[in-house]
């Protein structure tokens, strides 16, 4: 599962021009073994749709040889997008308009709007809280270094203490809307922290002892260090909605404060999910769902990559509403969002997105779909026409 995971974004990352040099040489290693190449063409195909190509008077075969001839190019020289492929960026496809087709208006020219305020894409930051109550801000070029932990502005990792603590100190760490940030516990756990989220965990864990860290709100993606290295110590994240407890596995949390459902993507391992309630195990490409209301507990077939391709600087989306999806950009390029034609929040798309991308540039891709007549920005409020 680990393995596909990381094929399917070094792909993706290819289509929105966001690949390394070491990273085009690994793909193109996967590529040339067995029936990958297929795959990879299929994959295309699915993501940039050949029939558009095609309609735009462009020969699905010279695509091919462009991309072909691509992998003998240094990355940075790559200009596959002149074929017709959404500039910078993953074409994102309309799929699907819910409500009734008369009401569907096709918009040959949509309008944009918007004044001078400059919207910032997301970057790695937080707020460091010591356990003495202190604030430390962590960002991108900012080292900071305590005798427990150390951080280089866009990770903070803690040190395996060289004898059990008499208790256990805590330390939170709060990113903000339009951050992400990274952390290392003291145990080798690692830990991807998402836009608008809050984790509280122990400067250090006591031997013998259950590992625990509680997930406040927002999400995060965890790599557990397995129980084999801890003497058997089990990992449990905490939240107020559940207890999740695992042995060692790559799962996903997503707990946000302004939103009905708590979910538990589970990457690869076992976790077990028990809110009092309920209680459920999960097995990879499974995902609980619990509704915060009436504490019903659900699982579901779900596409992984969709759900944590975040923490590699990519948003994936299948078959999701604009609504979703411009939550998820609010928190990123941390804004407002506003429809003024609701009908609109109902419309699904498909596509992956660089988060490295201006909101202006995903923006524009949403209107070459033709759904959307316009859009404008004021201070820093997106009006979705």
């Amino acid at each position: 599962m680990k393995k596909e995971i990381r094929i399917e974004t070094l792909v993706a990352k290819y289509c929105s021009g966001d690949l390394s040099n070491s990273e085009l040489q690994e793909l193109t290693t996967w590529i040339g073994v067995g029936k990958n190449k297929k795959i990879f063409k299929d994959y295309i195909a699915l993501n940039f749709t050949i029939e558009q190509l095609k309609s735009e008077g462009q020969d699905d075969s010279l695509l091919w040889e462009h991309i072909e001839a691509s992998f003998k190019t240094p990355v940075k020289k790559i200009n596959y997008w002149k074929y017709g492929v959404a500039a910078s960026i993953a074409l994102l496809i309309a799929i699907n308009f819910i409500f009734d087709q008369k009401s569907k208006t096709a918009v040959t020219n949509p309008t944009i709007a918007h004044d001078t305020n400059k919207i910032e894409i997301g970057t790695d930051k937080a707020t460091l809280t010591l356990e003495n109550g202190s604030l430390v801000v962590l960002e991108k070029g900012a080292s900071f270094k305590t005798k427990n932990a150390n951080s280089n502005g866009e990770k903070i990792v803690y040190q395996n203490a060289k004898s059990n603590p008499s208790s256990i100190k805590y330390n939170y760490l709060t990113i903000p809307r339009g951050g992400q940030f990274s952390l290392k516990l003291s145990d080798g756990t690692e830990v991807w922290l998402n836009s608008e989220s809050q984790l509280k965990y122990p400067v250090s864990f006591r031997e013998n002892e259950t590992r625990q860290v509680e997930l406040i709100y927002g999400e995060a993606y965890f790599d557990v260090s397995p129980s084999t290295d801890h003497q058997g110590a089990k990992f449990k994240v905490l939240n107020k909605s559940q207890e999740v407890e695992v042995l060692g596995t790559e799962f996903n949390i997503k707990a946000y404060l302004d939103e009905a459902m708590v979910y538990t993507t589970l990457v690869e391992g076992k976790v077990v999910v028990n809110n009092a309630t309920h209680k459920e195990i999960l097995l990879p490409n499974q995902q609980s769902k619990i509704n915060i209301k009436n504490k019903v507990l659900t699982i579901d077939e779900v596409d992984v990559y969709s759900e944590v391709s975040w923490r590699d600087g990519l948003f994936s989306f299948k078959s999701k509403p604009l609504n979703e999806i411009m939550i998820v950009l609010a928190r990123w390029y941390d804004v407002e969002v506003v429809f003024e034609n609701i009908e609109h929040k109902a419309i699904k798309f498909n596509g992956v997105l660089s988060k490295n991308d201006s909101i202006e540039e995903i923006l524009t891709v949403i209107m070459k779909t033709k759904f959307i007549n316009a859009y404008d920005i004021k201070d820093k409020k997106i009006i979705i026409k």
